[in-house]
Formats: C-alpha cells, structure tokens, sequence
C-alpha cells in the first residue's frame, strides 16, 4: 500500500502546527562544521569552528574529543588517546586464495559473526573492465555476475584476537560505491553506474542492486540483481523495517539524480535471498514530490537555506525502472519531482532515514552548499534539514569540513560522517544540537574516506581510505556526546 502525502494535507499540517513545524523536526536538529547556516544562530566562520567546537556546550560537558594529533606513520591523525589498526592494504594484504585486496574501498557495513568475530562487507568502486586496474576484484568461481567487471564486494573477518582473513562476497559488478545493511543482517551493494551490455567492455547490463549474505557463502553463489530497485546510477540503499520500504540514492547530474521508495508488492516478507526472487517488475519504485509549509511545489533541495527546513513529501510512480530507453532521472518533467546533487550515503536511525546531498553548485537551481543532511520520517513523510555546510572557501587549510558522503548514526549520539571534499579529508561528528567535532584526518594523501560504520558492540569505528584502499578499526575513550 501507497502512503501519499499530497499537499494539501501537509500545507494543513503546517499550519496547524505554526512556525516550529518550518524550523524543527521529529528528532533533534543537527548543525554543522565552519559556515553552517542555522534557523536560528548565526554561520560559524571557519576559523572559529574547531575553537568553538572544544569549548563544549556551555554547560560543562565537551563536545568530541580534542584536536587531532598528527600520526607519525603519516596515515591517520587521530585525537589523543585513541588508536588504529590497518585491517586491509590493496596492494598489500592478501585474500584467503591469495589474490591481493581490491582497491578503491567504498561503502562498509559491519555485522556480528559467530563466536565474538564481526564481518564486514566492503565495496570495492571500480569501474569499466578489468585490465584498467592493478586490483580488481577476483572472479571468484560462482560468485561472478559480469566477467568483464571489475568491481564487487569482499568480506574481511576480524577475530576476538585481532587475526583478519578476507574473501570475495560477489565479483563481476561495476563500480560498487555506498549501499546499506538490511535488518535481516546481509549487505545490499549498489553499481553507481548505468552502462549497459556493449559499453566500457560490459558483457551484462549495470546499475543494479546486488544482495551479499556475510555469514552465508553459498547464499552469494549465482549472483541476480534486484531489478525490483531500478537501474540508475544507485549510491545507498536503506531498509525500513517496520513497513518494509527500500529508500534509495542517486548520485547523477543533468539533470540532478533522486531519491527513490521502493514499496514491496502486498504480502510480500523481507528475508535473505526474497530480494532477488522478485520479479523484476515488483512493488512501485517512486520519486519524490516535495512542498514547502506553503504548499508550493520544490524542484531541488538546494533551495533549502536553513537548518530546520522541513519539506511534505508525496511519491510519484517510475514510469520504466529498468531504463531502456531513457535514463530514469530524465523520465520526469521539471515540475514533476524534486531533485539534489550528489545525493549519497543513507543510514537509518531513530526512526527514519538520514540521507546526504554531497554539494550543490552551479549545476543546482537553489543556494550552493558544500553538503546537506537530511532526514526522512516515514511516518510524517516529510523532509527535515538536519546539517547544512555553507561553502569552504579555503578547504586546504584543516579545520573546516566539506562534501559528506558515507555517514552512519553513532551509538554515541548524532552522526559520523565520512568526508569526500576538497582539500582536507576528515571524519567528523555532528551532535543532535549542531556542533561538529573532527575524529580523524587523512595524513596519508588527499583521498575520500569511506565506509564508516561502528562494529556491533560499539567499541570501535571502522573506516577506510579510499585509495589506494586501507580499510582501518579506530579505538579509544569513546563516550556519549552532549545533546546541547
């Protein structure tokens, strides 16, 4: 069933429930690094942001854990008192047959294996054919969907005692960027791209969802896409668990990409492996259609300037997701959805769904950014503007953050963010009131970083940079962050 919020009913809503409907959200607002741009505080320069940052929140309690301290292995600063571990190298650590690491790390999710051990599932984003990379990865026997591809997933198992092995999840796929866990404990890898069988070498047709079982090696054998989710080019993929919906990202330009809802055929029960038996055209896959408190219609989330922006959210059908004539983005006119640049990672939490539009620039027709983070409530079915970074102008110099990518929800409260700028490359947190807080920075090269995610207990934070491909565990005092 079909959960539409037309607008009508949400320009009543806004205004039944006045002002604090158009400046907050069903959860705590969150802000951002140097230049955010607040409802209701002024922008924070980038020279004030880190300052401000460590004096805490003004009631004694100290937002992050101090300045980074440069590493002198030249790899990752981190603040003091905590540490890492290089898990996976490409080029360096091998796979349990022998082949090297594939490089280019992308999207991670970790999942509890047996006996105290956590497996995680790494994309590996390499596009076009194999000869044009040093490390693909391998064409693992039974696990290869499109021979001429050189992308694909591996599972790295990392013990109680701190002894890794790794191993192919799925081979053949193209461009492997962010994806999403599933509440049934699987991987769901997304191709960020859309070449079909005859362009750049391929032999199939991409821009699918692939599904990679962890504790099941067997269950990846014979990989199928799920053609249910479309065919675009796919950035993450989020699972809602109460009504079973799949929300999607789209990271393409001209015109700007979308946010997909994929709502499950009636009857239809998640589970490992039910994902790639749908037929190909189950379920509805829908676009967005946003309105403002005044019922006017948004053509792109760039025309959100503050913090607390909340949009009503009404979904319009696909008309062919499986793209065979005209990619999807461009099947909709311009007043029919609402689009973003770069949207990209997704992680669910408190109820919903976070999800990350990286910039927005010339090629958008609202205000430039340097990255928003918005929040899905499917029970409102509305949008919140929960983190906006005003443009850095000056992203060589530490200390501001730009371009969110990945993200993942903290069990310390508010989000981690993995940041794919220019200039700099951090990880960095954002607390539920607005204040962000660095958690490491790539003293390596100026590469994005990738795939953060918190191991189930919530001891340690895995994290990758993305070239060559170091995946790494960071440990330390971490601790609940200030809501204010």
């Amino acid at each position: 069933m079909s959960l539409n919020l037309n607008r009508r009913d949400f320009t009543k809503r806004s205004a039944a429930a006045g002002a604090g409907l158009a400046l907050t959200g069903a959860v705590g607002a969150l802000a951002t690094a140097p230049q955010a741009l607040a409802a209701d505080e002024p922008a924070v320069s980038n020279a004030q942001g880190q300052d401000q940052d460590q004096r805490g929140d003004g009631h004694g309690h100290r937002v992050g854990y101090g300045p980074l301290v440069a590493d002198p292995e030249g790899i990752l600063a981190l603040p003091e008192g905590f540490t890492y571990r290089v898990l996976t190298h490409s080029g360096v650590t091998r796979l349990e047959s022998g082949e090297s690491t594939p490089s280019n790390h992308d999207g991670t999710a970790a999942f509890a294996g047996p006996r105290g051990t956590t497996y995680l599932v790494n994309n590996h984003e390499l596009k076009g054919p194999r000869a044009n990379w040093a490390h693909p990865v391998p064409l693992t026997e039974g696990l290869v969907y499109d021979p001429a591809a050189s992308g694909g997933c591996t599972v790295v198992e990392v013990h109680r005692d701190g002894t890794v092995a790794e191993w192919v999840g799925i081979a053949g796929t193209s461009t492997n960027c962010a994806g999403g866990s599933t509440p049934w404990g699987t991987w769901l890898t997304c191709e960020e791209t859309e070449d079909l069988a005859g362009k750049n070498g391929m032999t199939k047709d991409h821009g699918y969802v692939f599904e990679v079982d962890p504790h099941d090696r067997r269950a990846n054998r014979a990989p199928k896409p799920v053609k249910a989710f479309g065919r675009y080019a796919h950035e993450a993929v989020v699972i809602d668990p109460k009504r079973g919906h799949a929300y999607l990202t789209e990271d393409a330009s001209g015109p700007n990409g979308l946010l997909f809802r994929w709502v499950p055929p009636q009857g239809f029960e998640h589970g490992r492996g039910r994902l790639a038996a749908l037929a190909d055209d189950a379920g509805r896959l829908q676009a967005p259609k946003c309105y403002d408190a005044a019922g006017s219609f948004v053509d792109d989330l760039s025309r959100a300037t503050k913090i607390g922006t909340v949009y009503g959210v009404d979904w319009v059908d696909v008309p062919d997701r499986d793209a065979r004539t005209l990619p999807v983005r461009k099947q909709f006119g311009t007043a029919e959805v609402t689009r973003a640049r770069k949207l990209e990672g997704m992680w669910w939490g408190d109820g919903g769904a976070y999800i990350v539009s990286s910039y927005a620039r010339e090629e958008s027709p609202g205000t430039a950014h340097d990255g928003q983070v918005w929040f899905y409530d499917p029970k409102r079915r509305t949008l919140t503007l929960k983190v906006l970074l005003g443009v850095n102008a000056d992203p060589d110099v530490d200390g501001a953050f730009d371009g969110p990518d990945n993200i993942t929800v903290s069990p310390y409260g508010g989000l981690v963010i993995a940041e794919d700028g220019e200039g700099v490359q951090h990880l960095f947190g954002a607390t539920e009131s607005g204040r962000t807080y660095p958690i490491a920075r790539n003293d390596l090269n100026d590469s994005e970083f990738t795939g953060v995610t918190f191991s189930p207990d919530g001891d340690t934070l895995f994290a990758n940079i993305q070239t060559p491909g170091i995946m790494v565990a960071i440990t330390g005092p971490w601790r609940r962050q200030p809501r204010r």
